[in-house]
């Protein structure tokens, strides 16, 4: 009989880092945090010329702007990750029978979902508003759900397949699939004036931060070892 399958022996940093790289994100984020909650006002400022110049831009370049709805609706919209997510857990389910990893995976982007929506809920940052604009969006503006769940999907591939050995040209594409989805979902947000930069500098900071702390619980108690 062949022994039941398991999860391969852990190949990144033992959770103690994890716990480390997850602390300057944790004080970042709620540092940026308080500066929205109470409206700092060089922070704001900032806010505002940026999304003033890009949403010239955007009223200017209607080929770009088009792009970037196109993008930021079906490419790097939440729920293109979420399902991107639930891929990569039946794919563990079905190469690895790595139940457990696939439960911690889409329990994590759960807990990211339910982060998103109650900091956007309890901090009721209005959006930017615009005689002419590009785009719309609903509910709060801070965190960018798009910027939270992009990087926090991504980073979460990213250790899988490092967990599971992926190859040098994989995680190299896999690399800079993630770095171009990360950075550019956060601003098409900005380019097409739904979201301040800080909303997404937000989502940013917090889904690196669930991300990390993920890691290091499933690192300390969710990884099944071999003897």
């Amino acid at each position: 009989m062949h022994p039941p399958p398991v999860d391969p022996p852990s190949r990144t940093p033992a959770p103690r880092t994890a716990v480390l790289v997850a602390l300057p994100l944790a004080v970042a984020s709620l540092l940026l945090l308080l500066l929205v909650a109470f409206s700092w006002h060089p922070l704001l400022s900032l806010d505002g010329d940026i999304a003033r110049t890009t949403h010239r831009w955007a009223v200017g370049e209607p080929g770009a702007t088009h792009a970037f709805r196109i993008l930021t609706d079906w490419v790097w919209d939440p729920l293109t990750m979420r399902i991107v997510c639930a891929a990569a857990a039946l794919w563990l389910v079905w190469r690895h029978s790595a139940w457990r990893s696939a439960l911690w995976l889409a329990a994590t982007c759960a807990v990211g979902t339910l982060l998103q929506q109650g900091l956007k809920a309890a901090v009721d940052r209005r959006r930017p508003v615009w005689p002419d604009p590009v785009d719309s969006a609903h509910y709060a503006a801070f965190p960018s759900g798009h910027a939270l769940t992009a990087t926090l999907v991504c980073a979460l591939l990213l250790w899988l397949l490092h967990r599971y050995g992926a190859g040098r040209l994989l995680w190299w594409t896999a690399v800079t699939a993630a770095a171009v989805s990360v950075l550019g979902v956060g601003l098409t947000r900005v380019w097409l004036g739904v979201h301040w930069p800080s909303d997404v500098l937000g989502g940013w900071l917090l889904g690196a931060l669930v991300a990390a702390l993920a890691v290091a619980s499933y690192e300390r108690w969710g990884a099944r070892r071999l003897p």
